[in-house]
């Protein structure tokens, strides 16, 4: 195996490579993540660049159920023994960790230069949760790059497959319940369009102000009731219309979108949710639209996760969303 590669720009030296573990099979083209996964380099052909977020900071401030900052170990042990059937490589680039509640903004901004610089050698960044606070840093990471890149008023469009809005004001206090309030703030400040679709959303849990936040954003809205299956097709073409007015795209999924029996390990478990394969339908849809620049999976809490349903839900969507012609 590989040692970790010391370039603090590019990779985390300390890089846990013992997660990647599991069975070999002795047949020909017969390989798993975990025996095709090493540590980020500098010099190499670009590939899918996995980077934790050690973080539940924001969901604490949030006061919800902690113990998202074990997410991106128990992500990868979950990645670690699924089929391989991608061509170009994958790569652990090592995680960003938060010291204490106080550390959450600076870890944030640690994740977007971190997430800048894997774009900047083009690679497809999906960063592993954490809260879903990550959402801000993997939004700033995006817009250093394209800043960097010249690029003056780019047209970036966040698809959120969420339980929640996420458009807590913060101004009282920033958390996991404030990543896309902040997002918006940011774009009105850089004279950016605001393009946000979140999908999924349970109106039992998310109150009158926030849907009225909603539509003064113009957010595309879907609610987990018009994600059953017989409606699935006009959400797909809703978000297809979506994306087509966009230049970039940045999805971010909140675990808690599933169902509760799908996805016990996280915050806020859905009383109702959309199921596994509705979800993977929309994650496919934006994947293929060849915008997708970064992903992030958010909300795993293993303290929480019994028998490794919400893990195992997550890796799936990861090797969904990888998969390559």
């Amino acid at each position: 195996m590989a040692e970790p590669h010391t370039d603090l720009h590019l990779a985390d030296p300390t890089i846990d490579m013992s997660l990647w573990a599991g069975r070999e099979d002795p047949e020909p083209d017969s390989l798993r993540w975990h025996q095709v996964v090493t540590p980020l380099k500098r010099d190499g052909e670009p590939g899918v660049a996995l980077v934790g977020f050690a973080c539940d900071a924001g969901v604490a401030r949030n006061q919800g159920r902690i113990g998202a900052a074990e997410g991106p170990r128990a992500l990868r042990r979950a990645l670690a023994p699924l089929a391989w059937h991608r061509h170009s490589p994958v790569f652990d680039a090592g995680d960003v960790g938060c010291h204490g509640h106080d550390d959450m903004e600076a870890a944030q901004a640690r994740l977007a230069e971190r997430l800048a610089t894997l774009l900047a050698s083009s690679h497809l960044p999906v960063a592993l949760g954490g809260g879903h606070e990550i959402a801000y840093a993997s939004w700033s990471g995006l817009a250093r790059h394209l800043e960097a890149r010249g690029e003056r008023c780019p047209r970036v469009g966040i698809i959120n497959l969420d339980a929640h809005f996420d458009l807590r004001d913060p101004a009282h206090v920033r958390s996991s319940g404030t990543p896309f309030a902040q997002i918006a703030a940011e774009c009105e400040a850089r004279g950016w369009p605001f393009r946000y679709a979140c999908l999924g959303v349970s109106r039992a849990a998310n109150t009158r102000a926030l849907f009225a936040r909603a539509r003064d954003l113009r957010t595309l809205v879907r609610e987990d009731c018009e994600l059953a299956p017989h409606r699935l097709a006009e959400t797909v073409r809703d978000l297809q219309r979506f994306m087509a007015h966009c230049d970039h795209l940045y999805l971010t999924v909140d675990l808690d979108v599933l169902p509760a029996a799908e996805a016990p390990g996280v915050s806020a478990p859905a009383a109702r949710g959309v199921p596994l394969a509705q979800i993977e339908t929309l994650l496919e849809a934006v994947r293929d639209s060849g915008k997708l620049r970064l992903a992030d999976i958010a909300e795993l809490n293993p303290s929480f996760d019994i028998d490794g349903r919400t893990a195992r839900a997550a890796a799936r969507l990861i090797h969904q969303l990888t998969l390559d012609s």
